[in-house]
């Protein structure tokens, strides 16, 4: 099947080509026609299966021939993320450049000063990339309006309809019209989320292609049994002994990125941290220099679990585990992209198991449990009534499973497992360890 086929003009297709898309993807395939046809269309692929380029195209066909508004375009693109927003612009400008018609096209994201994005406005625009907080703020500045708007893109669009954004959400389904076509995409779709896209969608095409919570099968996925305060050894050590060159890796606050990437750089990797508190202009340049494999490691927050695309990024490594198993498809999703292999590797502490058991089920998956030679726990995970989940080698302490909630064991409990398994192994229980962590 090749683009034209699924009723692409012959520019579109031309441009397709020397981006180097040359053969649809099944999310491609899939959602082209549907757009084309004008009908709103709710889509799920799993991450780097071509998502961006399968609403992209149609959009550009879609939009030649519509009249340029002076001060508003005719579609916008909805995006969480300052860094989504500027790659999502990047693959629309790299596509419509190829194209003999003039398409002009906005990024617009917070982080950065507002002045440069409302002079690029002044002269029009066809479409708008941007997140929804700096949207708003170019409206009020009256840079530009959204009353001519005809098509509303939302990708990553679970995480659009959630609730850290409901209130840019209703501000702007009130300034666009009711008659718009609306485009959802996504890599997941939670219940909660689907509700909120049928309020959105009128008779909608639904399209699902590699669902499920199941990653791509070109992610081969590990997960190592490690104590709290031992992660940061064993990250060194797999990079070292299995020769890791460039690798994500997923922590739970901002001051654990800083942390665990300065005790990297100080044992003689290259590594930096990547979060929210960091300038627009730094976390620009830190993913630059990982596409540019200038980095060995770079330490994040969720802040990159979602739409940012790493060419041949092998290795994504869950320090903490997420919160959600719909956040473990997301961080994992940044390695195998396109196909690629990948690997993703999420640490398993013992307060975490039955945490992780729980991303296994939402997954369908059942993953062999590795202990790294040098690197067993010495802690036991207890279940929520105090019996072990596992017993590592010279495991001979207690710190309950945590992560889930409604299913902490209580103090007693802990007591009452540490003293069982201490006095069937006739050593007396260990003091919970306070690793070399910190608060991480």
């Amino acid at each position: 099947m090749t683009f034209a086929d699924l009723g692409l003009v012959p520019d579109i297709e031309r441009a397709a080509q020397r981006r180097g898309f040359s053969t649809p993807m099944p999310i491609q395939s899939a959602a082209i026609p549907a757009i084309l046809d004008g009908a709103d269309v709710l889509a799920t692929a799993h991450t780097g299966s071509g998502k961006t380029v399968a609403y992209a195209l149609p959009l550009l066909q879609r939009l030649r021939n519509l009249p340029l508004v002076e001060r508003g375009p005719a579609a916008v693109v909805l995006v969480p993320t300052r860094e989504l927003a500027a790659q999502v612009g990047a693959v629309l400008r790299g596509l419509a450049q190829a194209l003999p018609w003039r398409t002009r096209i906005v990024a617009a994201f917070g982080g950065v000063s507002i002045q440069p994005q409302m002079m690029a406005l002044r002269g029009g625009a066809d479409i708008v990339v941007a997140t929804p907080g700096r949207l708003l703020d170019l409206v009020e500045h009256r840079a530009l309006g959204l009353s001519a708007v005809r098509l509303l893109v939302l990708d990553e669009a679970d995480r659009l309809l959630d609730a850290g954004f409901a209130d840019e959400w209703n501000r702007l389904q009130a300034l666009v019209p009711a008659a718009r076509q609306n485009l959802l995409f996504s890599a997941t779709f939670p219940p909660a989320a689907e509700a909120l896209a049928d309020s959105v969608l009128q008779t909608p095409r639904r399209i699902a292609v590699d669902t499920g919570d199941a990653p791509q099968p070109a992610i081969v996925q590990r997960a190592i049994r490690v104590d709290t305060g031992r992660r940061t050894a064993l990250l060194r050590h797999l990079i070292a002994t299995e020769g890791w060159q460039r690798v994500l890796v997923f922590v739970a606050t901002k001051h654990s990125a800083e942390h665990v990437a300065e005790k990297l750089y100080r044992a003689g990797i290259f590594a930096t941290a990547f979060h929210g508190d960091l300038s627009q202009g730094t976390r620009t340049q830190v993913l630059e220099e990982l596409r540019a494999e200038r980095w060995e490691v770079v330490v994040t927050t969720d802040l990159a679990a979602r739409g940012i695309d790493v060419a041949q990024l092998p290795v994504v490594v869950n320090y903490d585990l997420p919160r959600s198993p719909v956040d473990h498809v997301h961080r994992i999703g940044r390695t195998g992209r396109a196909g690629a292999a990948g690997v993703a590797v999420s640490f398993v502490t013992p307060e975490m198991e039955a945490h992780f058991r729980l991303i296994e089920k939402r997954q369908g998956l059942q993953l062999e449990r590795e202990v790294v030679e040098g690197f067993a726990p010495r802690q036991v995970a207890v279940d929520a009534g105090g019996g072990a989940l596992h017993t590592a080698p010279g495991a001979v302490g207690s710190r309950g499973t945590g992560g889930v909630k409604g299913q902490r064991p209580s103090k007693k409990d802990k007591l009452r497992a540490a003293a069982a398994l201490a006095a069937t192994a006739g050593i007396a229980p260990a003091t919970p360890s306070t690793g070399d962590e910190g608060n991480s």
